[in-house]
């Protein structure tokens, strides 16, 4: 299935990874196996992960092969939207000042934040009642 160098990239959003192999190709997309369009639930997760492709005008070029894992649909989707620009990046080192001008290199830095004690959540804490 492999024609030529076969390029890696690893995108973390959230809790969620993604382990992305690129290679040339005719644009098919598979996670875990499986078809995108049919992992993802919603089209926007379609085309929020396949951004970087779209920027650089590569989407029917390569092949792109993915192990997502953790995390939701939404935080996969965005692991694997910065798997995809990193590899991107190192099949074709030019395609980096229209990546970074997307902002499409850029890890998302957001975390859930921990629950703390005495409190119901984060920051929500639990409900007053004078009487």
């Amino acid at each position: 299935m492999a024609q030529g160098p076969v390029y890696l990239g690893t995108g973390r959003r959230k809790s969620a990874v993604a382990r992305v192999r690129l290679m040339r190709g005719t644009g098919t997309i598979k996670i875990n196996g499986v078809d995108a369009k049919a992992y993802f639930p919603h089209d926007r997760a379609v085309m929020h992960a396949v951004a970087p492709l779209n920027a650089t005008e590569m989407a029917t070029k390569y092949d792109v092969i993915a192990r997502c894992n953790g995390g939701g649909f939404d935080g996969q989707a965005g692991a694997l939207r910065l798997g995809i620009a990193r590899a991107l990046l190192k099949a074709d080192n030019t395609l980096e000042p229209k990546l970074r001008d997307e902002g499409l290199l850029t890890r998302d830095p957001r975390e859930k934040e921990r629950k703390k004690y005495g409190q119901r959540g984060a920051r929500a804490g639990f409900q007053f009642s004078k009487r």
